[in-house]
């Protein structure tokens, strides 16, 4: 028997009734030969660290747009964040946390420069809009691997399809919002968990916010650190969702009192930083910079995509569009500023 298939056998033995399997999972686009060693979960994992997309995150803006401390989240450390959350999560109700780590770290693959704003841009520009969860269901279906795509499993690309809320239900109501997987909608809430917490610290770190300013109720809820509040949210989910029987219904459950102080905490953060004045200014200059450089290339096509086949830039407004998603922040402004603006003459 191969170390696959003992892998196999250990989670038909050890994991809850309704985790995923990785030898029943549904499949991938493309037929392929299964490992010795790896579960097909396990192997999706891998691709996803691999790959170019994932490398790109580390300079990829979170909250503040190119952030010069050390210490600010980027979408690298954001994904690595919601990984062990998510982890966390699986391992204590049994569900299979290859499945859970390969979600949480492709589910943000296709985010665009400048996080929010530059996904904004691109919605606004690009004729058939954007949203930043289908252009990463697009780079692990498509724009990897020179245009092969990694090929994962329909387990992993549905998680990454169903893994956004914005101010949507953080704990998803119908099956239309829901992961086909429970592990899918762990994910889900470990996103919503990890960016509330490291986005509120960023925003105390860099006085946008001060600590006494964090409303009340959030605190006396959730706790006054950030390790008090991402354990008291966690085990709350893990606790309350074996309390009901919650998995076995395809449903999560937390606590009307933590799961309010959330909405609160999102609704606060909402409001003094995602959609504040000193936000919104940094916003329109990442408007402009992306903008002005969809404009450029969708005049320049041979540009963008140099190593992309002629017959693939038939639709000049797709190939533009991944382009600008796919940059990071520095790589927008070092291309903003060679583009627009005059170079320094050295006068000897």
């Amino acid at each position: 028997m191969s170390i696959r298939r003992q892998t196999e056998e250990i989670e038909k033995q050890t994991l809850h009734p309704r985790a995923t399997l990785a030898a029943k999972s549904i499949g991938r686009l493309r037929a392929e030969k299964e490992g010795d060693i790896r579960t097909c979960f396990q192997r999706d994992r891998d691709r996803i660290i691999h790959s170019k997309a994932f490398r790109r995150l580390k300079h990829k803006t979170q909250v503040f747009l190119a952030p010069k401390g050390d210490h600010y989240r980027t979408r690298l450390t954001h994904v690595l964040e919601v990984s062990q959350i998510a982890r966390t999560i699986s391992r204590a109700l049994r569900l299979n946390e290859d499945l859970t780590e390969a979600i949480a770290l492709a589910h943000d693959l296709g985010h665009t420069p400048f996080g929010h704003a530059g996904e904004s841009v691109l919605r606004e520009i690009h004729p058939g809009g954007f949203e930043h969860y289908e252009q990463s269901l697009r780079v692990v279906d498509y724009l990897e691997r020179d245009g092969k795509g990694l090929n994962l499993t329909h387990e992993v690309r549905d998680g990454i399809i169903k893994h956004s809320k914005g101010k949507g239900n953080i704990l998803p109501r119908s099956d239309e919002e829901r992961a086909i997987t429970l592990e899918g909608q762990v994910v889900r809430v470990s996103d919503t968990i990890a960016y509330l917490n490291h986005d509120l610290d960023d925003s105390l770190r860099a006085q946008v916010l001060k600590r006494s300013e964090i409303p009340v109720r959030v605190s006396k809820i959730l706790g006054e650190t950030y390790s008090d509040r991402i354990d008291r949210m966690v085990k709350d989910l893990i606790i309350e969702t074996i309390k009901s029987q919650g998995m076995m219904k395809d449903t999560f459950k937390m606590s009307a009192g933590v799961l309010e102080a959330m909405y609160a905490l999102r609704d606060f953060l909402f409001e003094r930083v995602y959609e504040s004045d000193r936000t919104k200014g940094e916003f329109k200059k990442a408007h402009k910079i992306l903008g002005d450089l969809y404009r450029y290339y969708l005049d320049h096509l041979d540009e963008a995509f140099k190593d992309v086949p002629f017959e693939k830039k038939a639709n000049p407004h797709r190939v533009v569009c991944d382009f600008i998603a796919g940059m990071t922040d520095r790589f927008a402004i070092m291309t903003f500023e060679n583009l627009f603006l005059p170079g320094q003459w050295m006068v000897y």
